[in-house]
């Protein structure tokens, strides 16, 4: 972890200007082609989302501002970014993960495996990890949405994005899902959500 220059950074006007509105926050909804992905999860046995997730925790990284965090009037830059992702339970409700992002799927897929088990074996809503080097994530698997929009908490200065993953569907034989991501402006523009889709997109299809 290292703390950002703001004096020097080229967004430190745009930083100011956002950080002073009540909800700095857009989103934007955006389909990703799984088919790879899904291919390979069927052939595989191993879960869908866990691959999904993956390739968007790589592609998350690979961002620079999507590892900025605003800690006490200043931008932290955390070294990796992890997942807290939330899993369903029978009962249809659903508990929160803290889900430690490693660039080895293996890895990674132990680390889902262990947070899932936990869920389901408890009635806990949240991780005893508690901490901002992470993104909040959601899948919506009953829905494909083309507009999403997150809770606010309300709080001065969060600055974790947030994401939501939908039902996909079938385009001319490919498969898409709907992606909703949501930032905070005063740390991240629309061009590096351009490059977090654009990295995520080859990241899913590198997926065989």
């Amino acid at each position: 972890m290292r703390y950002l220059d703001i004096e020097t950074w080229n967004r430190k006007q745009h930083f100011e200007h956002f950080r002073k509105l009540r909800d700095p926050y857009f989103a934007v909804v955006v389909e990703v082609d799984v088919t790879e992905a899904y291919s390979f999860a069927k052939k595989t046995g191993i879960p869908f989302f866990a691959l999904y997730l993956h390739a968007c925790m790589k592609a998350i990284n690979s961002v620079e501002n999507f590892r900025y965090r605003i800690q006490d009037d200043k931008v932290v830059i955390h070294d990796t970014i992890h997942a807290s992702a939330t899993i369903s339970r029978e009962d249809n409700t659903f508990g929160c993960t803290f889900i430690y992002y490693d660039e080895r799927f293996e890895v990674f897929l132990s680390n889902f495996q262990k947070e899932k088990h936990r869920v389901l074996t408890t009635t806990d809503l949240f991780p005893s990890d508690d901490a901002d080097n992470c993104i909040h994530c959601s899948a919506l698997p009953w829905l494909n949405f083309s507009g999403h929009k997150e809770p606010f908490s309300g709080v001065k200065d969060d600055s974790v994005p947030k994401l939501a993953f939908g039902k996909f569907s079938k385009k001319e034989s490919r498969l898409m899902m709907p992606v909703s991501v949501a930032v905070n402006h005063a740390l991240v523009d629309g061009y590096h959500l351009g490059e977090f889709f654009k990295q995520y997109q080859i990241e899913l299809n590198k997926i065989n």
